[in-house]
This record gives C-alpha cells, structure tokens and sequence, in this order.
C-alpha cells in the first residue's frame, strides 16, 4: 500500500506537464484577464516546455500593460533588449497596449509598437514621462486601425507639426481615420502642455468615426476648434477645467448645436460661459429630434440658472445624471448632484 500511495503521489506532483496545451491556455487566460499578461506569463513559460509553449500563444498577448500599476506588485524597471524581445516574439496580435509610470523610453517604446503591431486599436499612457509629439507621429503613421488614445496624467511637450507625416511615399495623411476615442489629461494647469486649437486638430484632422472626447485642463482649446472638428456624430464631450477662470466667454452653443442629435454626455466643468450663452446652448439641446439621446450633463461651477436649467432638462427624458453643484447662479440649497430621472423630475419642481 505504502508503494502504490508513494507512485500516486509521484504521479500527482507531475500533472502540470501532462495536461493538454489547450487546458494550460485556458486556465492562462484567466490569470491574464485578472492580472494581466505581464509578468505572468514570462513566469510560467519558464516552467518547462509545455508550459512555455501554452504561455506564448497569441491570444494571450493581445492585451499587454508594462510598468507600475497601482494595487499591483511594483516590477523592476524594463530594459529596451527585453521590451523588443516581447515585440518581436509575443504581440503578433497585440490589439491593446498600456504603459504606466514609465519614466524614459516611451516615445521610442510607442513607435517600435506602431511599426510592429498592425493590429493596435488601443493605447493608454498613464503617468508616463516625456510624451512628446513624436510619440502620436508615429502612431499616425503606423496605427491606422487605432480606435483609442488615452493619456492620463503624462507628461506631455505642446504637438508640432503633427499632421506632416508621409504615408507610402505621398503627402496626404489621413490621421487616424479609425479613431473613437481620444481621452488627454492636462498633467498640470501650470505647465506648457496646455494644447491649442491647432494641436488637437493636427490629431484629429482625418477622425471622422470619433464618438468620445475627453479634455480635462486645457484652456487654449476653444469652442470653434472643437466645433471645426471633422466628428459629426460625438456621443461624449467631456471638457473640463481644473479652476474656476471667472472671465465670462462664449462659444458654446457652437457645440450644442453641431451635435445635439448625438450627444449623451456633456460635463463643461467649471467653464464660464455667458448666461445667455448657456442659454442657447440649452436650447438646442432641448431642440434634438432624439429626446433620450442625453442620458448624463454635468454643469458643475458653471453660470447656469434656472430658466437655462429648466430648457436643458425639461424635455430630455432619459436624463439619470445632472451636476449643477458650486453653480452660483442657481439657489443654494439645488446645488448638488442629480441622479436617477425621479430625482431629476423633481428638481423642476424647484426651477420656477
């Protein structure tokens, strides 16, 4: 009995090699999914043949972040020889792309990905350092499947000359032509990465297909570059402001207008437009022929009032988010946070 317990154990110890590829893939991707695929898979190819194997299917690789992630145990600063090693053996299929708290490299890292990954929809730099232009010329001139950019709290040098990029030996350059998304935080109010008007069309010149756009700090951009935009049916603006600039201006209503047929989020935080400017941006909102179309507005530290308010949420039915804190102009007690349509029902009760 002791022999046959002792070949049993032996035979229990080895299941690893001997499951099928397939299963190992499976269990793999599960890991991924919670923990992503680096450093896990390195880990487990280093195991033994099979595992190595399993560990480099493509389609573990589609998804890859490198660096920092909080919450995450801190890995050990990549060297360049590894990074291209990955490139050039793991992300045939790479279709999303992260790097987080990366402090050198990354313009260098995004242009060896553009020019190696085809398939790239996805990229999101979060906390990284050094971003410059070169970073989103590459992408225009490799990534052409690119559906989303996301920069989160980088530091970011002002865009030059972005759209003077050569693709197949010809002048016209299409942009990102696949582009849905483009979410660009500001690292700092007081730094020179606020972007103008020219900046953010230098990118978004050939974005036709764009639904979502995420500005938070830049104060150069203006409602007439945003409204010169080629994007005709954005679904989410969110524009935001870090203070409260109390210099009254307009514009709008530009916006309101152009896609008000499209719109389901709006957030202007803190932006001081006109009350009469507000005004008419509320009437056009009001005027969308699809009346469930808003479904979130966040009017936060604005000039809205009352009469402007009551346009904005008189006639969307599907409305379940409105903000109107810290908005002056509205009596104290209404200022706060809106959600569910009941709540907001309510609150024009309250508008006379």
């Amino acid at each position: 009995m002791d022999s046959e317990a002792g070949v049993q154990g032996h035979m229990d110890h080895r299941w690893g090699p001997s499951l099928p590829e397939e299963v190992l893939v499976y269990i793999f991707q599960m890991v991924v999914i919670q923990d992503g695929a680096v450093p896990f898979l390195c880990r487990m190819a280093r195991v033994c043949r099979l595992w190595n194997a399993a560990a480099s299917a493509p389609s573990l690789w589609r998804r890859v972040s490198l660096g920092y992630e909080p919450g995450k145990t801190q890995l050990p600063e990549m060297k360049m020889d590894t990074f291209h090693w990955l490139v050039e053996n793991r992300f045939s299929q790479l279709r999303g792309f992260s790097l987080c708290h990366w402090e050198k490299n990354v313009d260098y890292a995004v242009e060896v990905v553009s020019q190696s990954c085809p398939r790239l929809r996805s990229l999101t730099l979060s906390y990284c350092k050094g971003v410059t232009w070169k970073t989103f010329q590459s992408l225009g001139a490799n990534s052409r499947s690119l559906e989303r950019i996301d920069v989160q709290y980088s530091e970011t040098l002002r865009m030059l000359n972005v759209n003077v990029i050569s693709f197949n030996g010809t002048d016209s350059a299409p942009g990102f032509p696949l582009l849905e998304e483009l979410c660009v935080d500001c690292d700092s109010p007081m730094t020179d990465n606020d972007w103008s008007d020219n900046d953010l069309r230098d990118i978004l010149f050939g974005s036709t297909k764009l639904r979502v756009l995420s500005l938070w700090g830049y104060s150069r951009i203006t409602p007439l570059g945003l409204a010169a935009l080629p994007c005709v049916e954005l679904e989410c603006l969110r524009w935001r402001q870090y203070f409260d600039n109390m210099t009254p201006k307009t514009g709008l209503h530009v916006l309101t207008q152009k896609w008000r047929g499209t719109l389901r989020e709006l957030d202007i935080t803190y932006h001081q437009f006109s009350e009469e400017d507000l005004r008419l941006a509320m009437i056009y909102l009001s005027q969308a022929t699809n009346a469930d179309s808003l479904r979130s507005l966040n009017l936060s530290g604005t000039r809205i009032t009352p009469p402007a308010l009551r346009l904005a949420i008189g006639q969307s039915t599907a409305l379940s988010y409105l903000n109107v804190s810290s908005c002056r102009h509205l009596p104290r007690e209404l200022q706060r946070v809106y959600r569910g349509q009941e709540n907001i029902r309510q609150l024009l009760d309250h508008l006379d």
